[in-house]
């Protein structure tokens, strides 16, 4: 895991100026990478890389990379879990490699196959790769999006990065603010892609990749778009064969997810997720610590995960750490975590505090059960949504009664604080709508009075669809259609992108086996079957040894902190909250405005 960073001339520029700005964001990402850090220089482009050494720890791996005959050049971000299997059909092919790292399988493939070798990687990347001979430079994201990847077209040149603030730290991209990218946040809770704050930056869509060069038009392609799994007609398999085949393909996940040079430990919560891959790993004869976070506040409660935590551990035989975090170590923190925090977000602080008490353990890498919820129907909205929106049409086709329903949800939006039912009768009559009224933050009516009427107006126009930023989803049943919004939504623009931030300020790798194409392509024609928690038993009963039955009849809690608490009790409610009319609103509205609040310092 790394931070690359790099300057493609497009304009005449000097040598310094585009040196320098490399090095700036190289330097502002110094924690994604401690290891190792390097630049190179070509006529037209600078590259830059900083090192998390994760595979072949030697030196001679060291980015950028260069291949033997000096055409590519290439910087990278993440992990190709396949690249063993890789290497070994391309030396049967007859190229000898000189080190045993998957950024020189790359290379060799990319030298082979150009953007084709793309749809050969299994795993989570950002590259980018420089072609001497034609002067152009290739940048690629992976399937999910799991690995960021920033651009901006300056009057110079196109810039890129792993952060937003590299992007900012160079001087060279504009910091207007992008009305799209404050609009977005307000209304989700993140920005969606590929919007950011900035007006001049973005983000390289996940599945794409683009092309740079002097004298000719940016071509950017889409070469995976992981809805279609979800989009086709639905496969049936009898009950027995489909368990079977969960337990396959998850296993086989796990395994690919724990090829490292160096010890693996899991996030450890009281949920299904994690406790699955905790248990495939050990079964695996992987040496892997389990490490839970635990707060006073929940202790004794359903929502304390130590204990059951524990219980897993004890059963499969793995050493267990619970880290404490207090109300005092996150007032604390939040100066830290909001500097760390790359794209603004309401989420990301669980796991802030996850890879730090990970790192304090002296790990480079942690397995995380993020999107188990999302592949195998795990979240309730998989029920809630496709029925709320079949009512919603029902009621929506009958004259009169949007005018009739708009005074009670206004009443209950103002008098008894449920903001989110004055948006009811506008957004009720398709699944999309409501699964938009359950993850929004603010509707859009609220906007203006955050941001201003002027901004709003431009950032929804920007934004477009309905609702703001969401488009139809088009899958072949409503569990379907929720599966893909979490991923391409919730999934992507939140959860991975905190994962990424919190992880790597912490100087720690997070991987994610339950996000993965290969995974997808084998089981998302199966959501269908995985609703009612039917997925998640089917995920329960993978590892040889099935979870306690403890976890399968537990409430979900997700992974929570006490944040209600800490907000009241201690300094890091912000006084914007106040000054908005916010002090009443839930905790997430009032840590939305803090963020911000930090931004515009």
């Amino acid at each position: 895991m790394c931070g690359i960073a790099g300057f493609a001339q497009l304009r005449n520029v000097s040598y310094v100026s585009a040196l320098d700005a490399v090095r700036r964001m190289v330097a502002c990402m110094h924690a994604r990478g401690p290891d190792a850090c390097g630049e190179w220089t070509g006529d037209g482009v600078v590259l830059g890389h900083r090192r998390l050494s994760i595979v072949d720890l030697d030196a001679r791996s060291n980015q950028p990379m260069v291949t033997a005959d000096a055409r590519f050049i290439i910087v990278y971000n993440g992990e190709i879990y396949n690249y063993r299997e890789l290497r070994r059909e391309l030396e049967g092919d007859g190229v000898a490699f000189r080190t045993t790292s998957d950024t020189e399988v790359l290379l060799a493939l990319f030298e082979k196959h150009g953007e084709r070798m793309l749809l050969r990687l299994r795993g989570m990347f950002a590259i980018a790769i420089w072609d001497t001979a034609s002067a152009e430079l290739f940048l690629a994201r992976d399937p999910y999006g799991i690995k960021p990847l920033y651009y901006a077209h300056t009057k110079h040149g196109l810039i890129f990065a792993s952060q937003v603030k590299a992007l900012l730290a160079s001087t060279l991209a504009c910091g207007e603010r992008e009305p799209a990218g404050w609009a977005g946040f307000f209304l989700w809770g993140s920005v969606p892609e590929p919007w950011t704050l900035y007006r001049d930056i973005l983000a390289l869509p996940a599945g794409h990749w683009l092309k740079v060069r002097a004298g000719a038009q940016p071509v950017l392609h889409c070469w995976y778009d992981i809805r279609t799994h979800w989009q086709g007609k639905q496969a049936v398999l009898q009950t027995d064969d489909l368990r079977e085949l969960v337990r396959q393909a998850v296993a086989d996940s796990v395994r690919a997810h724990l090829v490292a040079d160096v010890p693996v430990s899991v996030f450890l919560s009281g949920g299904i997720d994690s406790s699955a891959l905790a248990a495939l790993a050990s079964e695996m004869g992987g040496r892997i610590e389990g490490i839970t976070i635990a707060f006073d506040e929940f202790r004794g409660t359903a929502r304390d995960e130590a204990p059951v935590a524990a219980g897993v551990a004890a059963r499969y035989g793995m050493s267990h750490h619970v880290r404490r975090v207090s109300s005092a170590e996150f007032n604390e923190d939040v100066p830290k975590i909001l500097r760390a925090m790359d794209q603004p977000s309401i989420d990301g602080v669980n796991t802030w505090f996850a890879s730090k008490a990970v790192a304090e353990r002296g790990y480079k890498v942690v397995l995380s059960g993020l999107g188990g919820d999302e592949l195998f129907c795990g979240y309730p909205s998989f029920q809630q949504v496709p029925r709320a929106a079949a009512v919603g049409r029902a009621i929506a086709a009958i004259p009169g009664a949007r005018m009739l329903m708009r005074v009670p949800c206004a009443y209950l939006a103002t008098k008894r604080s449920k903001p989110k039912f004055a948006g009811l009768p506008g957004f009720m009559s398709s699944l999309e709508g409501i699964y938009f009224l359950r993850r929004c933050l603010f509707l859009p009516d609220e906007i203006p009075a955050l941001i201003g009427a002027d901004m709003a107006h431009a950032g929804l126009e920007r934004l477009g669809g309905f609702p703001p930023g969401m488009t139809y989803a088009g899958a072949s049943d409503g569990a379907s259609a929720v599966s893909l919004l979490e991923s391409t939504m919730y999934l992507r623009n939140q959860l991975l992108r905190d994962s990424d931030w919190a992880s790597m300020a912490h100087s720690l790798e997070l991987r994610a086996p339950l996000v993965d194409a290969v995974l997808l392509k084998k089981l998302g024609p199966f959501t269908r079957s995985f609703r009612g928690g039917v997925g998640k038993a089917m995920l329960a009963q993978s590892p040889g040894e099935s979870l306690p039955e403890s976890l399968f009849n537990r409430p979900k809690t997700g992974f929570e902190l006490p944040m209600e608490q800490w907000l009241i009790a201690g300094a890091a409610d912000s006084a914007s909250a106040d000054s908005r009319g916010l002090s009443r609103s839930s905790w997430a509205r009032r840590w939305a405005t803090r963020v911000l609040e930090a931004v515009e310092r």
